[in-house]
């Protein structure tokens, strides 16, 4: 059974804009909506959802070899994400 969504579903600018201080806000009526999670989820996986968490990254700090490996980390597996849904290799054996 596939589930009908609302125009605006997984659309970045629509669901999770920019607000009027240049932060990112969840518009209000999607507070009510119960497929909240899946399209902010959905949104995320977009071309636009990788460069907004690309530039979390670059903007948070690492502290110490721990957060240094975890940024390392979370930058390579969106780096991965990014080329698996643009149709490329995932890793270099492939």
């Amino acid at each position: 059974m596939t589930q009908s969504h609302k125009d605006c579903f997984g659309i970045l600018d629509k669901v999770f804009p920019l607000g009027k201080e240049g932060l990112r806000e969840i518009v209000p009526a999607c507070f009510d909506c119960p497929q909240r999670k899946e399209c902010l989820q959905a949104a995320l996986q977009t071309e636009e959802g990788f460069e907004l968490r690309s530039q979390a990254l670059e903007r948070s700090s690492a502290r110490g070899i721990v957060g240094r490996l975890r940024r390392w980390s979370e930058k390579k597996e969106m780096s991965r994400l990014k080329n698996a849904r643009q149709g490329g290799k995932t890793w270099p054996w492939n």
